[in-house]
């Protein structure tokens, strides 16, 4: 039986669970990957036969090659584990982080300074 999670009813959230853990779990086995310097240069040499050795889905694939965190997250992928994709781009978290809100990098650590995004929008849908 299911459990209740209210928290699926918070827009623009994804909750990382057990169930998130298990779909994303060989999306974020290939992130780890990377924490070694020799699969880095294979991923970096050629991405898509590097993917291939995992079991992901297709498109947790496309959403890697796409750079598209925002989907890799709704695929499962955990934000710690992603780190090692824009680590091995060269990307600061600050920069994806960014990127993922649509905000330029100096509009985003600004909204940061200013003490984070507000909650409008972002609670419940009852709320």
């Amino acid at each position: 039986m299911p459990l209740d999670k209210p928290y699926k009813d918070i827009p623009g959230t994804t909750i990382f669970d057990a169930d998130m853990a298990r779909q994303g779990y060989h999306l974020n086995q290939f992130c780890m990957s990377l924490m070694n310097r020799d699969n880095r240069e294979q991923f970096k040499a050629d991405e898509t036969a590097y993917l291939e050795q995992w079991q992901m889905t297709d498109d947790q694939k496309q959403a890697v090659l796409d750079r598209d965190y925002n989907r890799m997250i709704v695929l499962g992928g955990n934000i710690y584990f992603l780190a090692k994709i824009f680590s091995t781009d060269g990307v600061s978290f600050e920069q994806a982080a960014a990127s993922m809100t649509g905000l330029s990098r100096e509009d985003y650590r600004q909204m940061m300074m200013d003490g984070g995004r507000s909650p409008k929008g972002n609670l419940y849908k009852v709320e």
